[in-house]
């Protein structure tokens, strides 16, 4: 199978990441595929790191001088390549291939939605998602409903494919946990809890400091310890400390900053944390700490409830609910067990091959 991976996303986020994956899995697989980027992002040059040749267009244009030039790469880019499928994991542009599309395009449109957003209900959008697009991706089941029930989108053009994770690359690792936990000075009764990602206030590092610092200094839990396995972005590290002085945990936590061993980071972990307040409508982080055999509990928010039991769940920015929750995740030793056979259970089914063929016999079905 030929096809166009439309990633014009300019961060390596959890969007830019799904459709970079899909690529590379595509082309390990043997299907002809073309990335196509923002020349010189993050995303882009991300793309270059994987081997994936990323040819660049002008996706986010709104001059119409640049547009015009830009309709004559995409038809040249359809009549040469001949892709039996193309695929748009971001809005912008959409519209252009979905006009392609409908103007004697000979491929498949699909629009894959990893996105926050819900998209509006409005004319263009019912047109895109109903009309030109010949099927519709989903990355949580939040998303697949407003298209259903909002945008009025056919269920069967409506498909919920969750990310996949690189089992290779994210697995349990023993000898990576013991190297860590020695590092940072962590004890054989150490508690760790592990939040996995980068410093932004959407992450929830904040709520999470201080339900942390519930747990150690009113709730007697004085061998808890918090890995804040990230590094700034759009929170700055200076202020991430300063929650961490507030809440008066400075020695019970530590700041990892950019690692390349991020699966033996995991692996550290006694239990994983998504604190996050929105967004994870793809969870990047959640999937490899549950592919890591780590047990992991979570706000209730993006994709959270498709991927964990609901009593893994607590209301996003609620201190003490969080607290309770892991509270509950360092006493209760048979439930912490009970809840990492789930996240190993749910991960056999989100593997990066079942990923692959899950996302092939859609385009297959489109």
């Amino acid at each position: 199978m030929r096809t166009i991976q439309v990633v014009n996303v300019r961060w390596f986020n959890a969007t830019a990441w799904y459709g970079a994956f899909l690529s590379r899995l595509l082309r390990e697989a043997g299907h002809e595929t073309l990335f196509i980027g923002l020349d010189g992002t993050q995303s882009f040059v991300r793309a270059q790191e994987w081997g994936l040749e990323p040819v660049a267009l002008d996706l986010n244009t709104a001059s119409p001088l640049r547009l015009a030039a830009l309709w004559g790469r995409m038809r040249a880019l359809v009549r040469d390549f001949r892709p039996d499928v193309v695929n748009c994991h971001r809005g912008e542009a959409f519209v252009l291939w979905g006009m392609l599309r409908k103007a004697g395009g000979r491929f498949k449109l699909v629009r894959t939605r990893g996105d926050q957003r819900l998209p509006r209900n409005n004319i263009p959008n019912r047109w895109l998602h109903c009309h030109a697009a010949d099927a519709i991706v989903a990355t949580n089941s939040v998303m697949a409903r407003h298209f259903r029930d909002v945008l009025q989108v056919p269920e069967q053009k409506i498909h919920t494919i969750y990310g996949g994770v690189d089992t290779a690359v994210f697995s349990y690792d023993e000898s990576g946990r013991q190297r860590v936990r020695a590092g940072y000075g962590y004890g054989a009764g150490d508690f760790v809890l592990g939040l996995l990602g980068r410093f932004d206030r959407v992450k929830g590092q904040k709520e999470l400091i201080f339900a942390v610092a519930d747990l150690y200094h009113r709730r007697g839990l004085r061998h808890v310890r918090l890995m804040l396995a990230g590094f700034e972005t759009a929170t700055s590290r200076a202020e991430v400390e300063a929650w961490i002085d507030e809440a008066g945990v400075r020695d019970i936590t530590v700041i990892t900053g950019k690692r390349e061993d991020v699966a033996a980071c995991i692996s550290a972990m006694d239990a994983g944390v998504v604190a996050s307040l929105w967004s994870e409508t793809i969870a990047r982080a959640a999937l490899e700490i549950m592919a890591c055999g780590r047990p992991l509990v979570s706000t209730g928010v993006g994709v959270m409830p498709d991927l964990l039991p609901h009593e893994a769940l607590c209301t996003e920015g609620d201190v003490t609910a969080l607290a309770d929750l892991l509270e509950k995740t360092v006493r209760d030793e048979p439930w912490r067990h009970w809840l990492q056979a789930a996240c190993v259970q749910r991960m056999k089914t989100l593997r990066e091959r079942d990923f692959l063929d899950t996302t092939l016999a859609m385009y297959e079905q489109a």
